[in-house]
């Protein structure tokens, strides 16, 4: 067990699935069921999963004050300990990369491997200023300019060409009615994060997915992290942000096979 005080587990959280755990640390802006929804029953045909809701996102009360990547790293753990799993694998995207990294350096003896889609280790030039708009526009509680600022840079570009008008208009609707009410913070949060200090001292096997149409997190920082973390292998996928949405199997058979040659 980890030699760290951990907090009570005060976040919604999501149990499925037999089998090694799984630990799932969602995107900022979204929640459990929106980031790894489409693939939820896949990874719990052979783990047992348990994941998190940020707050502000899912059925986790909005926090009011700034979050931390310590704090949400040691509720993902918390909620392992509730749900009786001692040692895990973690997967995270986008932040939940961040949580995830920062999960394994706070817990080495417990996290068996590492899956980073779409992750970073801090925010460059281009994700400091995505993160202070899209903070800006969350903050504002105008959500339909939310939703158009999200879809024009989280879906990649041949996916958004390729839909018509009534079916942008469809996907701009939920991404309206979907947006976590904590988005403000989670944006934050992104804006400040820096895990660089993690990297080299990471042991779990790592598998890094680079989203390789993304305007969000660049491939440089997905690099970054393959370049790193030791014996980090690197994976590609042609899609946006939303592998979720865009290269649903795809990304699914990329986690369950990395994970599968870990046995875990």
């Amino acid at each position: 067990m980890s030699p760290r005080n951990l907090p009570e587990p005060s976040f919604a959280r999501t149990r499925l699935g037999t089998g090694p755990g799984l630990l799932l640390a969602h995107g900022a802006g979204s929640s459990l069921a929106n980031t790894y929804g489409p693939i939820l029953e896949g990874l719990a045909t052979r783990h047992t999963i348990v994941g998190i809701d940020y707050p502000g996102s899912g059925d986790t009360p909005r926090s009011t004050t700034p979050l931390s990547v310590d704090d949400l790293a040691d509720q993902l753990v918390a909620a392992a300990d509730a749900e009786g799993l001692d040692r895990f694998a973690v997967s995270g995207f986008s932040l939940g990369g961040s949580v995830a990294i920062r999960t394994a350096a706070r817990h080495p003896e417990r996290v068996t491997a590492l899956v980073l889609t779409a992750a970073f280790p801090y925010r460059d030039n281009r994700l400091a200023l995505a993160s202070s708009v899209w903070r800006k526009i969350a903050a504002s509680g105008d959500r339909e300019l939310l939703a158009e600022f999200l879809i024009m840079v989280a879906v990649g570009t041949q996916v958004l060409e390729s839909m018509s008008s009534e079916q942008l208009q469809e996907t701009l609707r939920f991404a309206a009615a979907t947006a976590a009410d904590g988005s403000p913070e989670q944006a934050d949060l992104v804006s400040r994060l820096d895990v660089r200090d993690d990297l080299a001292g990471i042991k779990a096997p790592t598998l890094v997915i680079s989203t390789t149409d993304d305007w969000v997190t660049s491939t440089a920082l997905h690099r970054q992290l393959a370049e790193t973390i030791p014996g980090a292998q690197l994976a590609e996928i042609a899609t946006g942000h939303l592998p979720m949405l865009e290269r649903t199997d795809e990304w699914l058979q990329l986690i369950t096979d990395f994970l599968g040659k870990h046995n875990t």
